[in-house]
């Protein structure tokens, strides 16, 4: 049971920081509602982003590009719009 209270408490204090997060872009509250902390029966925790609107999920990429870096602190390349597949 210990090991799935650990999982909840560090996936609703990934929630919190991805709506801290995306506030911080200025995205409104309605981007981000659906966001929700989850836990598996194994005590994984999970964040559930939900459905976030098209033009908001751009401006979180736009983010992303910008602090693009590893753990090792070197540049993540981002994929080419050409190699992009649906």
């Amino acid at each position: 049971m210990q090991t799935w209270r650990d999982g909840r408490t560090a996936a609703l204090s990934a929630s919190d920081a991805m709506r801290e997060v995306l506030a911080s872009l200025g995205l409104p509250e309605s981007a981000y509602a659906a966001i929700r902390p989850q836990v598996t029966p194994r005590g994984e925790p999970l964040v559930h982003l939900g459905s976030i609107p098209a033009a908001h999920v751009e401006q979180i990429a736009e983010a992303l590009r910008g602090t693009g870096h590893s753990p090792s602190g070197t540049a993540v390349p981002f994929p080419s719009e050409s190699r992009r597949t649906r």
